[in-house]
């Protein structure tokens, strides 16, 4: 995936709603369920049920999800993560694939929960366009056929991925791929809410493929938690708690509030950030006190440690809708195809999101690991600016940083925003993106060991929708295959 900067793709203008997705038939998914009368949270549900049948090496029921949903001038922040099962072994070492590297899935409580407090037209409405994109098929778009085709092959980060048997072989672009058992199982989910999943023979198959026990899912429950947030030169970010590094991108755009917004002092500030995530973020910590000036101001003379986190495989989407509700929305199956397994008789691809607890030293049973994966929103003045995010693992809270800064700093539209070249700083290195590599030495002679790197999928891919005006101005990264559109 090579491709020359800058794209030249305008934003996408609408008067009224918008969706921004990473595959066409999302967007779309999203926008008829606008047109039908629904709301943002019941777009944002049909595109994230389509992405779960169109990026299926990214995201699934079988993984986890988070949301952040202005509505009536609050925030409201969804956690729909999974913990490990309440019987695991504490002294077993942590697994990064395979039966042991599961934890609950969360997406699907999540669905319920988004639906049932937001929603107008109730989830089956919702899971319709999916059912039929798993029924009838889909063509494979390029980037995700790329993303597909690279989960067979070794990692990086981690030992080669066994594609499920169930997907393979890997599609070409342009190739139709149905998914009849992922069709069914939705179709339960539809008709029967969280019993369509975390219980009956759904439930019983991603046990019989996992460590989960059957109480493990019968007792999930995805729930409402209080948001973070922090200010950035007038405007306030707004990000999820623990479990999630959320508090890495608050973290690094508060350092550089107090400095010059140039490349040398936002790699600082992302490396800075995700350390201080490494050693704080666990299930239920509080990490108010990263933000606090006083630690703030001592951080900003320190220099940060090595820095290496496993990569991720996640889909990011927003909606807003014609009253001002706006969704950011992020879910995800940690590693591409996750834990390389797929329930029984179900197309339920089960996340790895086990793997992270790598980062904390062992698995704490019944908890959830660091997560990765964070939705953002941004506010202004107490009024909405809009809803962004960009996915991609250990990318994302340093990609929060770089899209907030373009944004509010220089001012860039949200497609613009997107297209410009990301940096992702990663085991002692700072890795370029093909857009940087003429400013390699400006990060050389601060002593960072700089790395030119060609695989754009290791930078991520975006979406953001900015309130402006009376309009909406849409972006969607061009390292994915979607777009954004309204009307």
């Amino acid at each position: 995936m090579s491709f020359r900067f800058a794209f030249g793709r305008p934003p996408a203008v609408a008067a009224e709603a918008m969706v921004a997705t990473s595959q066409p038939l999302a967007t779309r998914a999203g926008l008829r369920l606008l047109e039908r009368g629904g709301n943002a949270a019941d777009a944002a549900l049909a595109a994230a049920a389509v992405l779960c049948v169109t990026e299926p090496m990214s995201t699934g029921v079988g993984g986890d999800a988070f949301a952040l949903v202005w509505h009536d001038g609050r925030v409201h922040a969804l956690d729909a993560a999974g913990p490990s099962p309440r019987n695991a072994d504490p002294a077993a070492p942590v697994e990064p694939l395979g039966p042991r590297s599961v934890t609950v899935p969360g997406a699907v409580g999540g669905w319920v929960e988004l639906a049932e407090r937001f929603g107008r037209l109730g989830l089956d409405a919702c899971l319709a366009e999916a059912i039929d994109a798993a029924e009838r098929g889909f063509a494979v778009g390029a980037r995700a056929a790329a993303s597909w085709a690279a989960a067979a092959g070794p990692s990086a980060m981690w030992p080669p991925t066994q594609v499920p048997p169930e997907l393979m072989p890997p599609p070409a672009a342009g190739d139709l791929v149905r998914q009849p058992e992922l069709a069914a199982t939705l179709r339960a989910i539809a008709r029967d809410g969280t019993d369509g999943f975390y219980a009956g023979s759904v439930a019983a198959a991603v046990c019989a493929a996992s460590w989960l026990e059957e109480e493990d899912l019968a007792g999930y429950r995805a729930g409402w938690v209080e948001p973070l947030s922090t200010g950035y030169r007038g405007y306030e970010v707004v990000e999820l708690p623990p479990p999630t590094q959320g508090v890495a991108a608050l973290e690094a755009l508060a350092l550089l509030e107090g400095l010059s917004p140039d490349l040398a002092n936002q790699v600082a500030c992302a490396a800075l950030a995700l350390e201080d995530a490494r050693a704080h973020v666990r299930d239920g910590a509080d990490v108010t006190g990263l933000l606090a000036p006083e630690f703030l101001d001592r951080r900003r003379r320190e220099r940060p440690r090595d820095l290496d986190e496993p990569p991720g495989g996640t889909v990011y989407l927003c909606a807003v809708d014609g009253d001002g509700m706006a969704v950011s929305f992020i879910q995800s199956l940690f590693g591409r195809f996750g834990a390389g397994l797929v329930a029984p008789g179900t197309g339920v691809v089960l996340q790895n999101r086990g793997a992270c607890f790598a980062i904390q030293g062992g698995v704490v049973p019944g908890t959830r690991p660091y997560h990765t994966i964070i939705p953002g929103l941004l506010l202004r003045g107490g009024a909405l600016v809009g809803p962004f995010g960009v996915m991609g693992g250990l990318i994302q809270a340093q990609a929060h940083l770089q899209l907030v800064s373009a944004l509010v700093d220089d001012g860039l539209d949200p497609q613009a925003a997107l297209d410009r070249a990301r940096f992702r700083v990663e085991a002692g290195s700072v890795r370029l993106e093909e857009g940087l590599w003429g400013r390699a030495g400006e990060l050389e002679q601060l002593g960072h060991h700089v790395v030119y790197d060609e695989d754009a999928f290791g930078f991520g891919g975006g979406q953001a929708i900015v309130v402006a005006g009376d309009a909406l101005l849409g972006g969607s990264d061009p390292r994915k295959d979607g777009y954004a559109a309204g009307f």
